[in-house]
């Protein structure tokens, strides 16, 4: 029997070694409300008992008496608990799920309803729109990476391009990586002298060099692997994506938020902020509450299309989602971001979960702060105002960029870039969001301020037009159907003369009379006055 127990703590000693050297491997967090955890436990424990097995049996065969094994009770109930586990995992995530608590789903995210786009979001100053994506954006990197003849034998560009407001400029970072294990040991002594920053605006791009190397980056290996210094530092800490960010004099640092889940993996949400420089490997912790300013980014965008996706589907409560699906809204598939105030704000259209190619509106969410507003501005969802300046030059097969959405001459209009095969920029084109048919593309050559001036005049639009709210009273009203969209034509009870798309408010617009008077938001014109918003 002393043998027998020997040989159980020798088990017991292989095991937490192997134990070291996959947690070493492959990072689990020690953590119960994530499935990375209880894999690694289940497995682990799967190692111990098959150690158990086979020394048990070798120990019956020494004794020579294999009937022995129906004595092993504690074997065979130890068997059951990695069923235990499984079934137990599952009843706590279908008690935390939606059917039960579906309420709490719709509150991930606090949404404020009711803004006016144009009130909120300012003119757009198009010195200062981020016209480069971030496929450009990469195109533009690599070409002054290749010029960096010292660097690029021994490093790559990392594929991350953080968009951030640096210094009042919209930029996108990204460092440099180890281009592969041998390259890393031979630089690891000086690290990775530098990153690559690159003007969305003008597409001016430098590459910064750096006195002292980035140590801590995720093509490291060992104890300088991004990912490992974060485990060792914060072993019971889940992490979300990591962002590559520059503070205000141009210090790299890694922006990693943590995270909490309620079950196991479900409602993800952000509990706080790693902050690590990648030359000293030092870090910090920060509440969400409590994140330095010169940080954009502390939320995926994948993250905020979750929650405001369960915000939409579960308003009405679970059965809603299902089966009468009232007020039940979606985000469109694309995002993009806007740069104001001195922080980024991703945005992306609401829409019915009909689909039927139509925003209800736009949110628009700080990166930051997670602070989200809701827009109603009824129009074109994104990839049908894509479709429409794609279809102006058809015959060039040009693609569209995903809008960037601004604030021109008091409208919500959408921005595009239309790109070569090569992935070269040809064309800009402004769209407008409540009418994707009234759509101007100019050629880029001719600058962003051009296609700006061509947009105003080809739309009717004049440079200097206001957006005012009045009082307006109907004296007469008629529709006219045009391009496939109905318009309504007012003439008011004081002589002006008004014009709307159905788009503005569908609900509403069929049922206007003589005789009827509403507030609304229009464009000021000394013809016919556009009505961009009904209150």
């Amino acid at each position: 029997m002393k043998k027998f127990n020997k040989k159980i703590i020798l088990n017991i000693l292989i095991t937490l070694v192997i134990s070291f050297i996959l947690f070493y491997l492959f990072l689990p967090p020690l953590n119960v409300h994530v499935i990375q955890f209880w894999i690694f436990i289940i497995f682990i424990f799967g190692i111990f008992m098959t150690l158990n097995f086979f020394t048990f049996i070798g120990y019956v065969s020494l004794k020579g008496n294999l009937s022995t094994i129906k004595l092993s009770k504690g074997f065979k109930i130890s068997l059951g608990i990695i069923p235990l586990i499984i079934v137990l995992i599952i009843l706590t995530n279908i008690v935390f799920s939606p059917i039960f608590s579906s309420r709490s789903y719709a509150n991930r995210i606090e949404i404020t309803e009711g803004k006016v786009f144009e009130e909120e979001v300012k003119e757009v100053d198009l010195n200062k729109v981020p016209l480069l994506d971030r496929d450009s954006t990469a195109k533009i990197g690599d070409r002054v990476m290749g010029e960096m003849t010292d660097l690029v034998s021994q490093f790559t560009v990392s594929n991350l391009y953080t968009q951030i407001n640096y210094n009042d400029k919209i930029v996108r970072v990204t460092p440099l990586e180890y281009d592969g294990m041998i390259k890393y040991f031979t630089n690891r002594g000086k690290g990775i002298t530098g990153y690559i920053i690159v003007d969305s605006v003008t597409g001016k791009a430098e590459l910064v060099r750096l006195k002292k190397g980035m140590k801590y980056m995720p093509s490291a290996m060992f104890n300088e692997n991004l990912f490992r210094k974060l485990r060792f530092s914060y072993p019971t800490e889940v992490f979300g994506e990591e962002n590559f960010e520059l503070d205000n004099e141009g210090n790299p640092y890694w922006i990693v938020p943590t995270l909490r889940y309620t079950g196991v993996g479900l409602k993800e949400e952000v509990s706080g902020v790693v902050i690590l420089d990648p030359i000293t490997g030092k870090s910090k912790k920060y509440d969400v509450d409590k994140v330095p300013s010169w940080v954009d980014h502390v939320y995926s965008a994948n993250l905020i299309m979750e929650q405001v996706n369960d915000w939409g589907l579960y308003n009405g409560g679970f059965l809603n989602s299902i089966f009468g699906q009232k007020n039940v809204v979606a985000t469109t598939e694309g995002y993009n971001y806007l740069i104001q105030d001195d922080d980024v704000y991703l945005y992306t259209g609401i829409t019915s979960v009909a689909s039927d190619e139509s925003n209800l509106g736009f949110i628009l969410t700080n990166m930051r702060t997670k602070d989200t507003n809701y827009y109603l501005i009824p129009g074109a969802e994104e990839f049908s105002a894509m479709a429409s300046a794609e279809g102006q030059v058809q015959q060039m097969k040009y693609n569209s960029t995903f809008p960037l959405l601004i604030n021109l001459n008091g409208k919500a209009t959408y921005l595009v870039s239309l790109k070569d095969n090569a992935g070269l920029v040809k064309m800009y084109a402004f769209v407008d969001v409540q009418d994707y048919q009234k759509v101007v593309v100019t050629d880029a050559q001719e600058g962003i301020l051009k296609a700006k001036e061509n947009y105003l005049k080809n739309s009717g639009i004049k440079k200097d037009a206001q957006l005012i709210e009045g009082s307006i009273g109907i004296k007469n009203i008629s529709s006219a159907y045009i391009d496939g969209n109905t318009y309504y034509y007012i003439e008011a009870f004081d002589g002006n003369k008004y014009k709307v798309s159905i788009k503005v408010n569908e609900d509403l617009l069929p049922f206007f009379k003589n005789g009827d008077e509403f507030t609304a938001m229009y464009i000021d014109s000394e013809s016919v006055k556009e009505i961009t918003l009904i209150k």
